[in-house]
């Protein structure tokens, strides 16, 4: 007989085939059997098949091997379950019974394929998923995954409803709503850096949304492509609710361009009268008078410096790779013809490229001028160095000036906490360690050997 069922389950012998009569008495096992569970064939006849099921698969079993069984008409089933391996190991099986026989076998035959590797995939990924559910849950930002063609939602957390203002079940049904949650004005925008991240592009960008609350809402999104076999199949991303960044931004810009119109209009009115009374009049009013203007003048100032900062907070975009020598050496041409007196000295490598804002010419122009405005000689001396550290790029600035108060750099480090007491007196410094944070780098303080300060400012170079 054995001969007979080698010949006609030839074509099973990549999976475990067993023949079994109604009661799942095994009448053959093939060598598929012995390798895949490690039970020696003529061992296994006579055998009920069911008593090597996992005791918790195995009504499970033999209710699907039954029904089959009794179907009236040719019926194949298929079913998962666990097998007590002749090691001790739990083997996951994955059986076929048909109730389609055959004189010649003499029972029903199962052909079962060992899914031990596919099932533990499957349980690692959905482990996976639960705990991507559970921290995507807790998050307020809006975590999603869409098809490359946008058509299909893969993914998308319970923030969505929140920040959108509009149900996931609506945008599970239909994906295109995506957009109709986007202002109008915003749509186009939109598309377009959707089409780009189809076309394997990373994307950043801010828009408003929410109908609910009249687009309102302003959110900032980043995507990116998910690529297979050099072809994007997903775009994955998240969008967080900056609304209230947009709105202290708004706010920035108005109170700024009152402020600045008034104080220019103002002081134009101070400084006029300021002049005329230091030509015209006698002391000790025209000595107070150029004090007047002299003031005026820091004040005026002050207002450029600040109209800098708003823009560097409210317009900043990401860092750029830029050649720091040439940054320098720009920055330097523009101090010396403010202050033609001043002694510079350049130190500097054939090129030094690292990532930065491109306001970081006007953060070395300030580094470079304060050193000059706070040296009491008649010809105040700067060293400006540029170091190709590798990984970093170091740009110094090293003066003979008096130190500088502790206070106007622990504020900016964030060691001292700016209040009453505690707060730095200048923009310029500020300006300088904003343009830093943007840029991803760091700005220390020291002194220097002989005296003096130095100031070095460390930004990271680029990934070759």
């Amino acid at each position: 007989m054995a001969q007979v069922l080698d010949s006609i389950l030839l074509e099973y012998t990549q999976d475990k085939v067993i023949v079994i009569d109604e009661n799942g008495v095994l009448q053959y096992a093939n060598a598929a059997t012995e390798r895949i569970l490690g039970y020696d064939q003529a061992s296994l006849e006579g055998v009920n098949a069911f008593d090597l099921i996992h005791e918790a698969d195995v009504q499970g079993a033999r209710a699907c091997f039954e029904s089959v069984v009794q179907a009236d008409e040719p019926t194949t089933r298929t079913y998962r379950y666990r097998v007590d391996a002749a090691d001790g190991d739990l083997v996951w099986m994955e059986s076929r019974f048909s109730n389609v026989t055959d004189d010649a076998i003499g029972g029903y035959v199962v052909s079962s394929r060992d899914v031990t590797e596919q099932v533990e995939a499957e349980r690692e990924r959905a482990e996976a998923q639960q705990r991507l559910t559970t921290i995507a849950g807790t998050v307020g930002d809006v975590l999603w995954m869409f098809t490359a063609d946008w058509t299909e939602l893969c993914f998308v957390n319970p923030a969505y409803e929140d920040v959108f203002g509009v149900p996931i079940a609506e945008l599970e049904a239909d994906p295109t709503t995506f957009v109709d949650a986007i202002h109008p004005e915003d749509r186009e925008h939109v598309r377009e850096a959707m089409a780009r991240a189809t076309a394997g592009e990373s994307i950043e960008l801010e828009y408003r949304v929410n109908p609910e609350q009249d687009y309102e809402r302003w959110v900032w999104v980043q995507g990116e492509p998910i690529e297979e076999d050099g072809e994007v199949v997903r775009i994955v991303g998240f969008a967080r609710d900056v609304t209230d960044r947009q709105r202290r931004e708004r706010q920035l810009v108005v109170m700024d361009n009152l402020l600045r119109h008034n104080i220019r209009n103002d002081m134009s009115v101070v400084l006029g009268n300021a002049e005329m009374i230091a030509a015209e009049g006698h002391e000790p009013a025209a000595g107070r008078a150029e004090i007047i203007r002299s003031k005026g003048q820091q004040l005026v100032r002050s207002a450029d410096k600040q109209r800098e900062i708003i823009d560097l907070l409210t317009h900043h975009d990401s860092p750029a790779r830029l050649d720091v020598v040439e940054v320098v050496r720009e920055a330097a041409a523009v101090v010396r013809r403010r202050h033609p007196a001043a002694e510079l000295t350049l130190q500097l490598p054939e090129e030094a490229h690292a990532l930065a804002m491109y306001e970081l010419q006007q953060a070395v122009e300030e580094l470079i001028e304060n050193a000059i405005e706070h040296d009491p000689s008649d010809a105040p001396a700067v060293t400006i160095t540029v170091e190709n550290l590798g990984d970093v790029v170091d740009v110094l600035v090293a003066d003979r000036a008096p130190l500088i108060p502790e206070v106007e750099y622990r504020v900016l480090t964030g060691e001292w906490v700016q209040d009453d007491v505690y707060h730095s007196s200048g923009l310029g410094l500020w300006l300088v360690h904003w343009v830093a944070d943007l840029s991803n780098a760091s700005v220390s303080f020291d002194r220097r050997e002989g005296g003096g300060n130095e100031i070095r400012l460390r930004l990271q170079a680029p990934e070759a």
